[in-house]
């Protein structure tokens, strides 16, 4: 049964602090919850329009109405369930050819696409300095489109991380090699900043080499890539030789 209260912690879920104080978060949609339990994620409770949606006997369905899905969805047009979901703490695991590094990314869209991304393009790994957005915030798990179910997402000190690795490490800046002419070699880390600053200076002294994308536009006029943007660009380079 859907309670006031039960209602109440769910909207609740929203912010950070109340999602690692209940342990839970949210994903809706009926195509990404059926994935789940394919993962390493449990459901402790799923709320849907039509419980005959679902086969799997070992589910805790509760059937809503729609004025109720209104009530505890995140999303501005609901869509038909939504899955209570315990969190997991992530380690960063070994790699063997490309991770990705992200220093300060704030988006929740952004963080999203990029997950995306890393599924589409094989990538195991993404390991995200200790202020890049919760990627458990919502509008994190709904652009990422399931994918977050498949890719293992790591929050850590990045200074400690590059002075403990020995892979190449490879920033992406506005001033750098140009990418189609860099040679990526075969195992290394590719780090993506700040929506506004990029990475930060005293990552930037870390870096093994620092690559951009070039402009080709005569009026020059465009300042920067979104950063979701420039990492589908950039792997779409550097997997087109493998």
């Amino acid at each position: 049964m859907l309670t006031a209260h039960k209602i109440k912690i769910l909207q609740s879920l929203e912010k950070k602090k109340f999602r690692q104080k209940y342990n839970l978060f949210l994903v809706e949609g009926n195509k990404t919850i059926k994935e789940i339990p394919k993962s390493k994620y449990k459901i402790k409770e799923l709320y849907c329009l039509n419980p005959h949606d679902f086969d799997n006997k070992d589910l805790n369905i509760v059937e809503i109405t729609t004025d109720q899905l209104k009530k505890i969805s995140f999303l501005q047009n609901p869509k038909d369930s939504i899955a209570v979901c315990e969190l997991i703490e992530h380690c960063i695991n070994p790699h063997d050819e490309v991770q990705l590094i992200l220093d300060g990314i704030q988006d929740p869209g952004n963080l999203g696409t990029i997950i995306r991304l890393a599924d589409w393009f094989g990538i195991d790994q993404i390991i995200c300095s200790e202020d890049t957005v919760d990627y458990y915030n919502p509008k994190v798990i709904q652009a990422s489109m399931g994918s977050f179910l498949r890719v293992n997402i790591a929050y850590t000190s990045l200074e400690t991380y590059f002075a403990e690795n020995d892979t190449p490490i490879i920033g992406t800046d506005m001033v750098g090699e140009n990418m189609y002419q860099y040679k990526f070699p075969q195992k290394f880390s590719l780090v993506l900043g700040n929506e506004g600053n990029g990475i930060r200076p005293e990552m930037k002294n870390l870096l093994t080499n620092r690559v951009t994308i070039p402009r080709f536009g005569n009026t020059k006029s465009t300042e920067s890539l979104n950063v979701a943007m420039s990492a589908g660009i950039i792997l779409s380079k550097i997997f087109s030789n493998r």
